[in-house]
């Protein structure tokens, strides 16, 4: 029996139309959620990404504000503009584009955005606060990929969860989610990464798998255990000649034969991806919304 496909589109539509009334009520008190994007060079996979959020901000009514520079420009200079929307009472949300270029030090730039505006959830302070159970911006991905679990109806709570994958933006926010004391989490988290041994000895018990290597096909069937759950994050580029661009997109795990494995699946492209985008949407709203708490202010 085939797998499950997780749609990430559909769940995303519910997340925006949700967000969509919590707009409405910040309008009417007189405020518009602001989220600045900055973008620095000419990667066309970072600005057709960038693109994608400016027109899901304008479909629910997110201000947008699109700063492009130059791959020449310095660290002072990135700097100054990320303090700019620090300043500024009409940004909610702070987004710098990565990767950045290699004269720039990221974790400077990271660094230098407030926390109170940091909605992709990279600064210490956001990642220290997620780890301590603390209300917090949790990083897009990770929440966009606990989200699909919930609504794929997956029973988080008791499960084997193995997680492909240490970085700072998915391995390591996913596995705090997923075994964090809430109605969200309680799983047993394993992560792997590249210097496990015996990768597959671990995959193999897995009740949920979430594979986030940047390693295209990298999660085989005979990795998988029947009936278990397959959150697919990467996102790679291989050729084809097939293909009018000359390349598709796949995933982490070899697709078709795994979904023959697998009880429920996310698809590349459609599954995580469109979610990453609605929680950003959904970090600047809930930025917003803070600007008129008591505690906030």
């Amino acid at each position: 029996m085939a797998a499950q496909i997780i749609d990430g589109k559909t769940v995303a539509d519910s997340i925006r139309a949700n967000l969509g009334v919590r707009i409405e009520a910040l309008d009417s008190a007189g405020v518009r959620p602001g989220l600045a994007v900055i973008l620095v060079g000419e990667d066309s996979a970072s600005a057709s990404y960038v693109r994608s959020k400016e027109r899901a901000c304008e479909r629910i009514g997110i201000y947008s504000r699109d700063i492009r520079l130059s791959a020449e420009t310095s660290e002072e200079v990135l700097l100054d503009q990320v303090e700019a929307q620090n300043r500024d009472p009409s940004i909610h949300g702070i987004l710098v584009q990565l990767p950045l270029p290699s004269h720039i030090d990221t974790e400077s730039i990271i660094n230098a955005i407030s926390p109170s505006k940091d909605v992709d959830g990279f600064h210490p302070v956001s990642l220290g606060r997620l780890a301590a159970g603390l209300e917090t911006f949790v990083p897009c991905t990770p929440a966009g990929i606990v989200e699909l679990l919930v609504h794929s109806g997956t029973v988080i709570a008791g499960s084997e969860a193995v997680v492909l994958g240490r970085s700072n933006i998915v391995g390591r926010p996913v596995a705090t989610l997923l075994s964090q004391k809430s109605p969200r989490g309680n799983a047993t988290v394993t992560i792997c990464h590249s210097r496990t041994d015996d990768i597959a000895a671990h995959t193999r018990r897995a009740d949920i798998l979430v594979a986030a290597m940047g390693a295209p096909g990298f999660v085989t069937a005979d990795m998988v255990k029947p009936g278990a759950v397959v959150i697919d994050v990467g996102m790679n580029r291989v050729d084809d000649p097939t293909k009018e661009r000359g390349y598709r997109l796949v995933g982490d795990v070899d697709f078709e034969p795994v979904s023959a494995v697998a009880g429920a699946i996310t698809p590349v492209p459609g599954g995580v991806g469109p979610m990453t985008i609605a929680m950003l949407l959904s970090n600047t709203v809930t930025s917003a919304e803070r600007t008129l708490r008591e505690d906030f202010r």
